[in-house]
């Protein structure tokens, strides 16, 4: 039986083949768009605090009452 990695790996092959395609038929490189690093940097700097700011922001009480819901999200699944 195929592992998920080498389905994974047949899917990044034809993307690879259809990019080369592409650039052979247009005759020039494509070039991958690349992120902006300041917009990165400043975007961790964000993320890192959101989390921990609500958190604070909660009663103990809501956040057992979250934490109790996602549990039993993640618990209460029926696997077929």
């Amino acid at each position: 039986m195929r592992t998920r990695a080498s389905k994974r790996q047949d899917v990044d092959d034809f993307i690879e083949s259809a990019r080369r395609a592409v650039e052979h038929t247009i005759g020039e490189p494509i070039v991958p768009h690349k992120k902006n690093p300041h917009a990165v940097a400043l975007s961790k700097l964000g993320a890192s605090k959101g989390g921990k700011t609500r958190a604070a922001m909660l009663k103990p009480e809501e956040r057992s009452a979250i934490a109790l819901r996602a549990a039993r999200a993640r618990w209460g699944k029926r696997k077929h």
